[in-house]
């Protein structure tokens, strides 16, 4: 029930961005080319850029739908991860490398702009658009962050789709501003070179929104464990099984936004028969998979503390492992 909820509000949220950015980057392109701004041709291009970002996404969420098979066990659910780091990569290398490049050709080679009240209107249009769907990633984001601060539930965050659009439809909003200022004042005062600056500025801005995706990003390509309240309530669920005597370690691991690996080491008591072994574990499997059903695969083994805590010591020793 969660998963399908937090899968539909990522697929709305990029399909109401999809729809928006294509719309205006034909617009913006239009009016780059019948007035010569060089800010206008930067937000253009920031557009088509976040147009194809999220049909990314959304081919990277089918890819990831893909069941597991013989070549990959686990599935493809992280495939999701290599796509959103493709988006922030393609932000910063087409995106603010374009903007940057014709903003300072409009520096070295200033001209006037023609019209400019086309891009004011073209700029108010992209404004309402552009925060149309920024409020309903910023509404889906926020469902989803609880009482955490925004840069905490960034950090936290397993699912890339949902921050990587609330993070482009931010830079295009903060862009439409820069824009405006630039043709405003390039405009008023005739400083054609003030144009070029700002689409400068408008690649910068793109730049770094593309590092903190492509930071965020790389952490759960590299694998992050699964969240402290989930590690947490299940570390109880184990604890409170009658045969189980301790706990030994737990490990987690998110293959997707929606799917966590799950290992435990666990020491049962002594002299408890194999069968009831097998029936605590079966139990113990089915009570954590109703609790988070996320926890697609679960491996349990079963070893005494005394020899668990001597794997530990020599692999540490062996390997430098935690």
């Amino acid at each position: 029930m969660i998963e399908g909820r937090m899968a539909s509000g990522s697929k709305k949220v990029i399909y109401a961005a999809l729809i928006g950015n294509g719309l205006i980057a034909i617009t913006k392109f239009v009016a780059a080319a019948y007035t010569g701004s060089s800010a206008m041709l930067s937000e253009g291009i920031h557009s088509l850029v976040d147009t194809g970002n999220q049909s990314l996404l959304l081919f990277g969420m089918h890819r990831a739908k893909r069941p597991s098979d013989e070549k990959h066990p686990f599935g493809y659910g992280s495939e999701i991860y290599f796509w959103a780091f493709v988006v922030a990569i393609l932000i910063f290398a087409v995106g603010a490398g374009v903007s940057i490049y014709g903003g300072i050709q409009k520096v070295i080679t200033p001209h006037s702009i023609t019209n400019p009240m086309v891009n004011y209107i073209v700029l108010g249009l992209a404004f309402i658009f552009e925060g149309v769907a920024w409020s309903i990633a910023l509404k889906e984001f926020s469902s989803t962050k609880g009482k955490r601060s925004f840069i905490q539930a960034v950090r936290d965050s397993k699912d890339p789709t949902i921050f990587t659009v609330l993070f482009e439809d931010t830079a295009a909003m903060l862009g439409l501003i820069v824009a405006f200022i630039g043709i405003f004042l390039a405009d008023t005062y005739n400083l054609p070179v003030l144009d070029g600056v700002a689409s400068i500025v408008i690649g910068l801005i793109l730049a770094g929104a593309a590092f903190v995706l492509a930071y965020e990003t790389m952490g759960l390509l590299i694998g992050e464990a699964a969240a402290p309240e989930i590690v947490g309530a299940i570390t109880n669920i184990v604890e409170a099984t009658p045969t189980i005597d301790a706990l030994n370690e737990i490990r987690t691991l998110h293959r997707g936004p929606n799917d966590i690996l799950l290992a435990l080491s666990v020491d049962f008591e002594d002299n408890v028969p194999a069968g009831k072994v097998e029936t605590a574990i079966y139990q113990l499997e089915i009570a954590i998979k109703q609790r988070f059903p996320m926890v697609r695969r679960l491996f349990i083994e079963v070893q005494s503390a005394k020899h668990h805590a001597e794997e530990i010591a020599r692999a540490k020793q062996e390997f430098g492992e935690s």
